[in-house]
Order: structure tokens, then C-alpha cells, then sequence
């Protein structure tokens, strides 16, 4: 009986992790397949492969012929991208600087609320997405501050340094510190420390946490849509824009490139830790015994 009873589990198991990767990517895999649909009424009626609706987003020449009126401004699109991009960018590394820099202070120095201090520090990760685009609104009106580009750097740097500090933390926590002080037993200034120490040390964890900003940063719709104003416009919103008006076929397309790039940082990030993993070298506990 209990051998029956463990077969059964084992096949429920195997049952609902099938189900539950189905759950989890086949709307995915829907949008990429919908990508390469050439019916631009309704993209769940398979007409013929097409690769019309991605040349129409780079804006060469497409053989949609009257079903050209689906296509978007390509200008807009690439204009949507580059307040993208130069957001993401710009955020990144602002709040990859500070949250490591405060991440380092937490770590190394004591001092009155420190707890308190970390609460703060988790608290725009927590709070709900529309809570906090609606106060930095509230705040940058009231500030008189325009919004624009401006406005949702700013804003995002509010919460994307917190999820540098949590990472770069977490690897500070698990760092031997033994190292450091060797290397000022051994004369090494603080700064010659910090270069050839605790820097290479920790790096995983601050390129961890910059391409979880640059990809959190690309990937924000809620707050970036309550603070970006009328003159920047970024692709979640853009995207946005577009489905207000109707699911249209590039939409699927723009949906699998977000994809891919998303594919492609998430490789390089596991590459540049098997890279590191690789380089470092197995150390081995000396017995006293063996003396």
C-alpha cells in the first residue's frame, strides 16, 4: 500500500509541474506564435507566416497592403524606445552607485535606527505599485517639477535602489571578511582594499542588481504611467496605448522582441556568475593536524 501510495504521489507531482509550466508559459508561447500570424482582423484565426508585422516595427517595406491602417508610427515606436532606454540607463546606474554605496555603509558601519533604517530601505519594494506612482505625482506637482523623462528617472530610482541594496547585501552578508582584514594587516590602505578586495568580491551582486534594474526599469508601466506626463512617452506605455485601441498584431511582435532581450540579460547575468564561479579558485580548510 504505501509503495501504490508513493507511485500515486509521485505521478501528481509530475502532474501538476506539467500543469503549472503550462499555466506559466503557454500565454507566452501564444504571443510569439500570434507574432508570425499574417490576419491582421483576428490573430486567433491562423492565416499564413508572416514576418510583415515586425518589419512593419523598423518600418521597412511589408506587403500589408490595406491592412497598413494596423500599423503604428514607427517613429513613435523608436521614439518610445530610446525614452526606454535612456530611462533604464540612466536609472541603473544612479541607483546601482547608491544601493551599493548604502548596502557597503549598512554592512561595515553600526548606528542608532539601523533596523529602522533597513525597514525604510524595504519599504518602496512592498508598497503597492499605484500607492507609490500616486504620491510621486502628488509630490512632483506639488515640488513644481515637470514631468517628463526627468520625472520618471527619479521615480524609479526611488524603488530600484532598494532591490540593489537587498542583492548587493545579500552578498556582503555571505563575503569573508577575513580577506579584508588580511589585506590591511598586510599594509593595504583602506581604497587598495575596497579595489582589489571587496570590489571583485561583490561584484556578482552589483551586476546582479543593475540588470535587475535595467530590466525592472524597461519592464514599469504603473508608476512610470502617473509620472512620464504627455512629452515622454516609454514602451510599456506606448504598448498600453495601443491595446486601449484595439490588440493589434505588432503588439505581439513588440511583445516577443521585450522577450528576447529579456532572454539575452538574463544569459549574459548567467554567464558573467558561471564565469566567476570558474574563476575562483576551490579553497581548502588547512587541518591542524596535518603540521
Amino acid at each position: 500500500m504505501s509503495k501504490l501510495f508513493g507511485l500515486l504521489r509521485q505521478r501528481f507531482l509530475t502532474a501538476y509541474s506539467l500543469l503549472f509550466f503550462v499555466f506559466l508559459y503557454a500565454p507566452i508561447l501564444l504571443i510569439v506564435g500570434y507574432s508570425f500570424n499574417s490576419n491582421p482582423i483576428n490573430m486567433m484565426v491562423w492565416k499564413t507566416f508572416t514576418l510583415d508585422w515586425y518589419r512593419s516595427i523598423f518600418g521597412l517595406s511589408t506587403q500589408l497592403g490595406e491592412n497598413a491602417l494596423y500599423v503604428e508610427s514607427t517613429d513613435q515606436l523608436l521614439a518610445a524606445v530610446r525614452t526606454s532606454l535612456v530611462v533604464a540607463l540612466t536609472t541603473t546606474l544612479f541607483s546601482t552607485v547608491v544601493g551599493t554605496l548604502t548596502a557597503l555603509a549598512v554592512a561595515r558601519y553600526r548606528f542608532r535606527l539601523q533596523s529602522f533604517y533597513r525597514f525604510l530601505l524595504f519599504m518602496p519594494m512592498v508598497m503597492p505599485d499605484i500607492v507609490l506612482g500616486i504620491a510621486l505625482l502628488i509630490f512632483f506637482v506639488s515640488v513644481g517639477m515637470p514631468l517628463g523623462t526627468g520625472s520618471i528617472i527619479l521615480g524609479h530610482c526611488t524603488f530600484l535602489i532598494s532591490y540593489v541594496f537587498i542583492i548587493v547585501s545579500a552578498r556582503l552578508a555571505g563575503m569573508d571578511t577575513r580577506l579584508e582584514e588580511a589585506s590591511a594587516d598586510l599594509g593595504a590602505g583602506v581604497w587598495t582594499t575596497f579595489r582589489r578586495i571587496t570590489l571583485p568580491l561583490i561584484a556578482p551582486g552589483i551586476a546582479g542588481g543593475a540588470m535587475l534594474a535595467f530590466i525592472i526599469s524597461m519592464d514599469d508601466l504603473v508608476i512610470t504611467y502617473f509620472i512620464s506626463g504627455v512629452d515622454a512617452t516609454t514602451l510599456p506605455v506606448f504598448i498600453y496605448s495601443m491595446i486601449r485601441r484595439g490588440i493589434k498584431p505588432e503588439i505581439n511582435a513588440i511583445a516577443t522582441l521585450l522577450l528576447l532581450a529579456s532572454f539575452v540579460i538574463a544569459a549574459v547575468g548567467l554567464y558573467l556568475r558561471n564565469k566567476q564561479h570558474s574563476a575562483t579558485p576551490a579553497t581548502t580548510e588547512k587541518d591542524p593536524n596535518d603540521e
